[in-house]
């Protein structure tokens, strides 16, 4: 039996990252939808509504962090696992309760890792770190 399909945005501004973890996510049998901006991310969670997880960078640009997208998306729904992804420290009180945060830079094993966990989720409160990643060679 095929294991459904999971959707997951990726919402990171930097495109040599951006097209990194999508290419491992679609590697690993993710759907990827990509967003360089938190109000993309937005549009595109608005144009679907079977993204099982969210994976975002926490500085991005036009005024809106991936922070306040964690913060939109755990308000509006419970369904939609959040990892969050950042070079600089953030603060555990900074994420909704069911996010992960996932420290940069970060390996892509862990960050898939920790994203099937997201979207296994099913709106499960999930509080977890990632500590043990290190970067790509």
């Amino acid at each position: 039996m095929d294991r459904p399909t999971r959707i997951v945005l990726v919402v990171e501004d930097e495109p040599l990252i951006r097209i990194n973890i999508a290419d491992a996510l679609e590697d690993a049998g993710f759907v990827v939808l990509e967003a360089a901006s938190v109000l993309e991310a937005v549009g595109l969670l608005g144009q679907n509504d079977e993204v099982a997880a969210v994976f975002t960078d926490v500085d991005m640009p036009g005024g809106l962090t991936g922070l306040d997208l964690a913060g939109m998306v755990s308000r509006c729904t419970r369904r939609i696992g959040i990892v969050v992804t950042s070079g600089r420290d953030v603060s555990p009180s900074a994420l909704p309760d069911e996010a992960q945060f996932l420290p940069k830079p970060y390996r892509l094993d862990t960050a898939i890792r920790a994203i099937e966990q997201a979207a296994c989720s099913d709106g499960d409160a999930i509080s977890a770190t990632a500590r043990d990643s290190r970067a790509m060679p």
